[in-house]
């Protein structure tokens, strides 16, 4: 049986900073597994087997396992489980095999130097994963604590923001928390420009007036859809903020978007709730591309995953995740329908669209098997008409929604 791998979280001050209990487990370890700089932290203990973190660490992670009768420590940054490896183990091998022994973080450290408590902080890591990923996070009096990737981070926030409309935003960064080399600079962004810093940093955000509001402001569905780039083929909002209260998003779930043309749905579907993920499903090559580009303007990019295939091949594709909700905004067919119904977990959600008499009659077909609800959205916008004004008719949408019963009832 494998021994216990013990988790050692350890800041700038190395050393020194490590409790007597975190001391007393490196000094009696048979293996001390961390970064070169981690490990250059530690005093020299005779006879001890140190090695650097494998790379890439996913594919080494065996190497880890701790053989049994040895003593392995792996030293973590701060907090181990603050985008750090102790939950990469803990999946890996197993919450019984692994003890972690966490340190004062770099997001704490920064909270502290700003004097911003923790219930009015946003935390968001930049670590290995799209800088643009804070952007939802960027409203009128936000405080944000970003976890960088390295010292072009700081640069890249400020350019993201500026173009999000938070030029005057205060963005402070700070490096070597806790160190003997810890320093910072404060600057707007629009002033920050292309200054690099060391590559240990952490950077504070604080968010006043907006110089215009940014279109991804707030988790509510329905932005203008001059918001997204696209062709023409977009689910209109006032029909959009419709779809997506029938679909209704949850922290964490995943939305297959079939059809997904500009990737309206798709995107407001992650802005509506935390860890929401997308399979954005679009055949035309042009198309795929604009629902990336536009996933990135919205800070989703990490988490909007687009495939260019058809809606039919992509419903019996079984290495795609498999879907909370179903979004089909047009191009309906009988047997994609069916096939993402019986995709959907017990619980899930479908909505689809007919503009079509075609369309609708397929609709009615699918209500008469399978139940769900049928509703038909007309939309009438204000417009001139001469020297007057009058209401302008929008296309009617036939929306059928579906929820699958939870799986009790299924067998019941």
């Amino acid at each position: 049986m494998s021994a216990m791998i013990e988790v050692v979280g350890i800041g700038d001050d190395g050393w020194s900073g490590l409790s007597e209990a975190s001391r007393h487990l490196v000094e009696r370890a048979d293996t001390v597994i961390g970064s070169p700089r981690q490990l250059d932290l530690l005093p020299s203990m005779g006879q001890q087997e140190r090695r650097p973190l494998p790379s890439p660490l996913r594919d080494n992670l065996q190497s880890l396992v701790g053989e049994s009768g040895r003593h392995t420590v792996v030293l973590a940054s701060g907090d181990p489980f603050l985008s750090g490896i102790g939950t990469t183990l803990i999946k890996a091998v197993g919450r019984e095999a692994v003890r972690v022994h966490p340190a004062l973080s770099s997001e704490a450290l920064a909270r502290a130097r700003m004097g911003w408590s923790a219930e009015s902080v946003d935390v968001v890591t930049l670590v290995g994963r799209s800088t643009d990923r804070f952007l939802p996070f960027v409203t009128p009096g936000a405080r944000l604590v970003l976890l960088c990737s390295d010292g072009d981070s700081p640069a890249e926030v400020a350019r993201l923001a500026v173009e999000a409309g938070a030029g005057t935003a205060q963005l402070t960064a700070w490096w070597h928390l806790g160190g003997q080399n810890e320093g910072s600079h404060s600057t707007t962004c629009a002033a920050w420009g292309d200054e690099r810093t060391p590559d240990l940093v952490v950077v504070c955000l604080e968010v006043g007036v907006l110089d215009a509001e940014p279109q991804a402001l707030g988790p509510a569905p329905g932005r203008a859809d001059d918001a997204f780039e696209h062709d023409g083929l977009i689910t209109k909002r006032d029909v959009r903020a419709t779809a997506l209260a029938r679909l209704r998003p949850w922290p964490g779930q995943v939305l297959w978007d079939l059809g997904a043309g500009s990737g309206a749905v798709g995107i407001e579907w992650c802005l509506a709730a935390p860890r929401a993920r997308t399979v954005a499903i679009e055949r035309d090559p042009d198309r795929a591309d604009r629902v990336t580009q536009n996933a990135a303007r919205f800070g989703v990019s990490s988490r909007v995953d687009v495939h260019v295939t058809s809606t039919s091949a992509a419903v019996r594709d079984d290495d795609l995740p498999r879907p909370d909700a179903v979004f089909l905004g047009g191009g309906l067919d009988r047997d994609v329908l069916d096939a993402a119904i019986a995709a959907l977990r017990p619980g899930g959600r479908l909505v689809a669209h007919a503009v079509t008499r075609e369309s609708e009659a397929l609709l009615h077909e699918v209500h008469r098997t399978h139940g769900g609800s049928l509703t038909r959205l007309a939309v009438e916008h204000l417009e001139p008409l001469g020297r007057f004004n009058g209401w302008k008719p929008a296309r009617s949408v036939v929306q059928w929604c579906l929820t699958r019963p939870p799986r009790s009832k299924e067998s019941a």
